[in-house]
């Protein structure tokens, strides 16, 4: 046990199966430690579902033994109560706790213990190792085997190499290294744990609102449980999520089909809500591009503005900046990386018959005092620039990606929005304006270099 952590379930099961959703659970077992002392609890369970022969074999559980077992919905309640207030502990916890909970919720019972996989201890503490199933601990801290293959004797086993651990670590580091792990939320005071309870393990979006619900942050995860308590564990030794855990009141999310789906979500979100504690995406109203444009004898990089061009629709667009600045400072990176001329570049003034400044530093090939020809500088250029160069869109209208249930209507990298079925779509054609986003161009370009279903989409809504 642990100070934080008084009270431990190390728990295994043994299934018909390794899909969590479909197979069953044959058997339980169950080690509690407490301030009263170590006691046991072990079940077999009928899965109302045969046991493969290669399962049998392993496990030593026949049909034969589980023909008159319980089911688990007679042991649910008893379970539930069993290992409520308990640090769930399993090996590869995630098929354990998967499975007790599909098992749970089909008894009507929410099971959402803090869950901390032994795999994942064993990795943290002893990262020497290249293995750490339970043979290897067995090995490892010579951990005396009653039953392996059997819930109770795994779980035995599991209790062992915990004690094992506190004889040869220091405390602190355990106790550090479990909170870690499990992301042990401190939760700030004005948040009722039940809500906490209530978040999905599952793709989208969550919002975090302060006094007078003013939208403090929005953040994406494709588990969107394990996201939000991740902010509170961490609020003791950041800044800012010390200054978030503060000022929240309440917080609400949005489940999406996928993670597509929830970055596209969240950046449209933030842009439109604009969060005190989102930077990186929040909107910029002066987002820009280079252009490459002939002018007088030199091809010239010509900085170009959303406002006035539909960034969506060219194909010869360079880079995207959020202003003017940083789009100098990455040319001048580019000139310097590539011996190109600032003056015929357009980046310093030209004076007829005077190098410019690179020349000077022997950083130019002499562009500007005819040394070099505007072709063979302009044949540099194009090169150098088409590492930024945008894709074009390279589809002869809008598409749907579809993600799930979902379907996600993009129209010259302009996210219009996420539907559903057909009367979404319609609804999204008729009332959404494509905007071109920087972060919305990124995200899809990126996710558009996938395997992806898509659908081509008329611009005239079906049913309209």
């Amino acid at each position: 046990m642990t100070t934080l952590f008084p009270r431990l379930a190390f728990v295994d099961l043994e299934t018909t199966g390794a899909n969590a959703t479909v197979d069953r659970i044959t058997e339980i077992g169950v080690v509690l430690m407490d301030e009263n002392g170590v006691r046991e609890w072990s079940r077999l369970i009928q899965p109302q579902a045969r046991i493969p022969a290669f399962i049998e074999k392993l496990t030593g559980i026949t049909n034969a033994m589980v023909a008159d077992a319980p089911l688990f919905e007679t042991v649910a309640e008893e379970l539930h109560a069993l290992l409520q207030g308990y640090l769930f502990i399993a090996h590869n916890a995630r098929f354990d706790y998967g499975f007790l909970k599909n098992e749970f919720k089909r008894s009507g019972l929410t099971f959402q213990p803090s869950v901390l996989c032994s795999v994942k201890l064993s990795r943290a503490l002893f990262p020497q190792y290249q293995h750490h199933n339970l043979d290897s601990l067995i090995e490892r801290f010579g951990l005396t085997v009653k039953a392996r293959h059997r819930a109770l004797g795994d779980a035995q086993l599991i209790h062992q190499f915990w004690q094992q651990i506190h004889l040869s670590q220091d405390a602190t580091l355990i106790t550090d290294t479990v909170q870690k792990l499990i992301a042990r939320s401190s939760l700030p005071s004005n948040i009722d744990r039940r809500l906490i309870d209530e978040l999905p393990e599952s793709p989208g979006v969550y919002l975090f609102y302060g006094e007078n619900d003013l939208p403090l942050y929005i953040g994406k995860s494709i588990n969107i449980k394990q996201r939000v308590l991740s902010h509170f564990s961490a609020d003791h030794s950041h800044g800012k999520e010390m200054s978030l855990s503060q000022q929240l009141r309440r917080f609400d999310w949005i489940e999406t089909a996928g993670e597509l789906g929830a970055l596209l979500l969240e950046a449209k979100l933030i842009k439109a809500m604009q969060p005190i504690h989102n930077r990186r995406l929040r909107r910029n109203n002066g987002l820009c591009a280079w252009q490459l444009q002939q002018q007088t004898e030199h091809l010239r990089p010509v900085l170009v503005w959303a406002d006035d061009l539909d960034f969506g629709v060219q194909d010869n667009l360079h880079g995207l900046y959020r202003n003017q600045r940083d789009a100098q400072k990455v040319l001048r990176s580019i000139a310097d990386q590539n011996q190109l001329c600032l003056s015929a570049l357009g980046l310093e003034k030209p004076i007829k018959g005077r190098p410019c400044f690179a020349r000077q530093l022997a950083k130019c090939k002499g562009a500007c005092i005819g040394e070099e020809a505007p072709l063979n500088h302009a044949a540099r250029l194009i090169i150098a620039m088409n590492k930024l160069k945008l894709a074009s869109w390279p589809y002869p209208g809008i598409v749907g990606i579809k993600e799930g249930g979902d379907v996600h209507l993009i129209d010259h990298w302009c996210y219009l929005g996420t539907a559903k079925n057909a009367a979404e779509v319609d609804d999204l054609l008729l009332s959404s304006q494509p905007v071109f986003d920087r972060d919305t161009y990124m995200i899809l370009s990126k996710a558009l270099k996938k395997p992806r279903q898509l659908v081509h989409v008329d611009r005239q809504p079906a049913y309209r």
